[in-house]
């Protein structure tokens, strides 16, 4: 997964020059050249993050702004509505939701955050992804908003149990906030926009600093005991633990939300019935099958043994099938569980908890088992 652009052609994060001080081993990742790792290393990256507070380099991601023309924020949130089946016309005031934008076909183009900031919407975009975003947008949108793709700012994450007690040594205020909320807090001197979210299962925050001011508080956040550089390779390990899904791999173009097993993130105004039901790209599709089903679906597997299934093993219904009937879309070592993890899509008659299935390594049909997702519980602080 960590592969990409000629190293001649890498976009360069506000944190290149400190990732390398730091002793980081650089890949690409899309189109950026970023850390996948530290001295400290993937398993002790990951458990430090599980145990204490990891500080991830999110500056790859897109930063939009969505400023309605009317001056009223619910009008680019319907307008919002008209490309993702989530209800953000209710969405509250310095409240964040996770959403995606779909296709025709009901597959999923990205997976994004909306948060509303009073007088514009803020919106983060996956790094691959956030050109063409930005145009879907633009297209769509422009008629009613003003977009800006913000260019001058870092984004960072501090995520772990212990990022509320580091946070609040620089702003006392964060403590106050929820899982998915958002505000305005000055930390080292500089005005960030902070959500209290993250990728890994973990209670975090996630910052948007001003570019000119990225080093220095990298800096003063990595000054604290707690905290940990972390690099991509354990950003992996923990989302894949906590069951959520990486672009590209676990969702696509060619994934509908009901597949993808994202139903919980589609809210009753949008479904049949609901009062804005519909007006989504795919919402045909992907109605029917929210009434009538689908015929594959997203899972968790953990393989009986102790080898890693990886991103594209196939997957067998019975030891001796001829046919695959679906495959690993991302897996690896949970360092927190003790044992290998992964996720994929098979059959729906084969997506029950409990299911043995089979997984093809190196010509072996070795046993697996559907389980439920996340690996290892949220510790989101509702």
């Amino acid at each position: 997964m960590f592969e990409g652009n000629n190293l001649a052609e890498l976009f360069k994060t506000p944190l290149h020059a400190v990732h390398l001080e730091l002793g980081a081993k650089m890949v690409p990742f899309a189109g950026y050249d970023m850390p996948v790792q530290y001295p400290l290393g993937v398993l002790k990256e990951h458990l430090h993050t599980r145990q204490s507070a990891g500080l991830f380099d999110v500056s790859h991601m897109g930063q939009v702004r969505l400023t309605p023309k009317s001056g009223n924020v619910k009008d680019a949130a319907l307008a919002l509505e008209a490309l993702v089946p989530m209800n953000l016309l209710d969405l509250g005031l310095s409240r964040q939701r996770y959403a995606f934008f779909t296709n025709d076909t009901g597959g999923i183009l990205d997976d994004l955050m909306v948060a509303n900031r009073g007088d514009h919407l803020f919106v983060v975009v996956n790094a691959a992804c956030k050109g063409a975003d930005f145009e879907h947008m633009k297209k769509y949108l422009s008629d009613s908003c003003k977009l800006e793709m913000i260019e001058d700012r870092a984004l960072i994450a501090l995520q772990g149990p212990k990022a509320e007690t580091v946070l609040a040594r620089l702003a006392p205020e964060v403590t106050d906030m929820r899982f998915m909320d958002v505000a305005t807090v000055t930390l080292n001197g500089s005005e960030c926009w902070i959500s209290r979210s993250g990728y890994t299962g973990e209670d975090g925050y996630e910052i948007s600093v001003p570019e000119a001011d990225t080093v220095a508080l990298t800096r003063a956040l990595l000054a604290f005991e707690e905290v940990e550089p972390i690099g991509l390779g354990a950003r992996d390990s923990l989302r894949l633990e906590a069951g959520l899904c990486l672009y590209g791999h676990d969702i696509d173009t060619e994934t509908t939300p009901v597949e993808g097993n994202l139903v919980w993130a589609m809210q009753k105004a949008r479904r049949a019935g609901g009062e804005r039901a519909g007006g989504f790209p795919g919402a045909d599709v992907i109605l029917d099958q929210l009434a009538n089903g689908c015929a594959r679906k997203r899972v968790g597997i953990k393989p009986d043994g102790r080898a890693p299934m990886r991103d594209g093993t196939p997957l067998f219904a019975t030891e001796d099938a001829s046919d695959a009937m679906g495959s690993i879309t991302s897996g690896g070592f949970g360092p927190t569980v003790g044992h290998p993890v992964a996720m994929g899509y098979v059959d729906s008659a084969h997506a029950a908890t409990g299911t043995t299935i089979f997984a093809e390594l190196r010509g072996k049909r070795l046993p697996a088992t559907i389980v439920n997702l996340p690996f290892t519980p949220a510790n989101f602080k509702r």
